[in-house]
């Protein structure tokens, strides 16, 4: 079975930023390698997509994953989808804005 990947708004949102900076920091052509890089990980999880930690801690049914040591992509795993909610850059505080307690 393959599941349908979808990337929220938020997480659009996200990458949008990561790209922009390192455009801006680097070059285009270095964002665009980079976040592309990101979202062919995360279409990765069409196959295997229980992996990664859960975090039942922050949101029933969130896992969350690191990539490449700068990037923590959470996601939540349907019966057939998996919805990217984030994909944070550095040392964004994830826990925090994935926490409705908080």
């Amino acid at each position: 079975m393959l599941y349908r990947i979808v990337f929220s708004p938020e997480a659009d949102a996200q990458l949008v930023g990561i790209y922009r900076y390192i455009a801006r920091e680097a070059s285009p052509a270095t964002a665009e390698r980079f976040t592309s890089v990101i979202v062919d990980y995360c279409e990765g999880f069409e196959m295997f997509p229980e992996r990664g930690a859960k975090r039942d801690d922050l949101r029933p049914g969130l896992r969350t994953v690191g990539f490449r040591r700068s990037v923590t992509i959470a996601f939540m795993v349907g019966e057939d989808i998996v919805t990217i909610v984030g994909v944070f850059y550095g040392g964004q505080g994830f826990e925090a804005a994935l926490n409705p307690e908080d």
